[in-house]
């Protein structure tokens, strides 16, 4: 069994990816599978049964102490204020400038602690981008090494988790977690994920990881449960229109132009990055996020350029085909007055344009 390559890092789940054949990759600097039986195979089993995912790659950032609130509220996006304990929200931790640090994911644990899931990539830079903005009674705590996370997602996911908790899952509310227990372990159990399906996420210590992996694909086995890879993460995802770190957003995108407008509260009063946001609602923006399918043959894939009218107008941030619709869909940059479906497009491929159609998104959305 072969080790990761030098100066990766690896996920406490490492040695039972190789053993399991799982192909791997450089993501980002870490050593992570991109698929085990194949992406579209383990797209599947995630949009009709339940898939497990190894994310333990992502970062963990704990905000504690009396000013907790006002802290993490200042650097994020969205109205932590309006957080009951037990709920999550998606935010953004922005630049001055209104450009994306991160996405993250705050869950308000109690009234003075709150816990922020990262982008793997990001998290020594988000942690020093929060505390360099720490001037109140508040600690920031960089706790990724206390953490371990699976994904366990699919309409089957909770049938599968439930198995390993006496916690009842039904009653967790969608973007709402609980502390309690998986296979014995303190485990923190969130009705979140990144596949556009139902499905939980759960926080564990890394020494029971492996375990706790096995144990999961036992509990789903009557379902039909596949370990899964980063490949179907992102064909999923992008099926469902969410952001992708460094494709969608990054230092240079500002939440309104990635049409992410919902997780920007301007009411809520100061915080980073609020007054070029508040400048820019006000001007209005002039390129802005918008979805496609290929009309013609071809994929339009991750920075290739988007022409309108025979000019270079945009670039693709992500794109590939569709396992679940049977297309070739994509996400693009475009002028925001031609941002809207149904605009003709054309995307460069190979140094051919080939035609495609600005659609609507999300591309795939699960029946309620």
């Amino acid at each position: 069994m072969t080790q990761p390559a030098a100066g990766l890092k690896a996920t406490p789940l490492n040695s039972a990816h190789r053993k399991m054949g799982a192909k791997m990759v450089d993501f980002g600097g870490w050593d992570m599978p991109v698929q085990y039986s194949g992406i579209l195979e383990e797209h599947h089993a995630v949009r009709k049964n339940v898939g497990l995912f190894d994310v333990s790659h992502m970062g963990e950032i704990e905000i504690h102490g009396p000013d907790a609130l006002a802290l993490t509220d200042s650097v994020t996006t969205n109205a932590v204020a309006k957080l009951k304990i037990g709920q999550a929200q998606y935010s953004g931790l922005l630049y001055e400038h209104g450009g994306f640090v991160d996405d993250i994911l705050v869950h308000k644990v109690s009234d003075d602690h709150y816990f922020i899931c990262v982008n793997a990539s990001n998290q020594e830079k988000d942690f020093e981008h929060i505390a360099k903005a720490n001037r109140l009674n508040a600690t920031v705590d960089f706790a990724s090494d206390r953490y371990a996370q699976l994904a366990i997602q699919g309409p089957k996911g909770l049938a599968t988790l439930q198995k390993l908790t006496v916690t009842d899952l039904a009653p967790i509310q969608y973007y709402h977690f609980t502390d309690g227990a998986v296979s014995g372990t303190p485990a923190r159990i969130a009705r979140t994920g990144y596949t556009g399906e139902d499905g939980f996420e759960i926080y564990i210590a890394p020494d029971q990881v492996e375990r706790i992996w096995y144990e999961i694909l036992d509990a789903g086995a009557e379902f039909g449960i596949k370990p899964c890879g980063l490949g179907a993460r992102n064909t999923l995802r992008l099926e469902s229109k969410m952001a992708l770190y460094g494709h969608e957003i990054h230092a240079s995108i500002t939440p309104y132009e990635a049409d992410l407008a919902w997780i920007v509260k301007l009411d809520k009063g100061d915080f980073t990055g609020r007054a070029a946001l508040a400048r820019q609602k006000e001007q209005g923006v002039t390129r802005k996020l918008v979805g496609f399918e290929m009309t013609g043959r071809g994929i339009g894939r991750d920075g290739y350029e988007v022409y309108l009218d025979g000019a270079p107008a945009g670039w693709v941030s992500s794109g590939g085909p569709s396992p679940t619709l049977s297309k070739n869909i994509g996400l693009c940059y475009l002028p925001s007055d031609r941002a809207k479906p149904g605009q003709p497009i054309q995307i460069m491929i190979r140094n051919q344009p080939v035609e495609a159609i600005t659609v609507p998104t999300p591309f795939y959305k699960r029946a309620k």
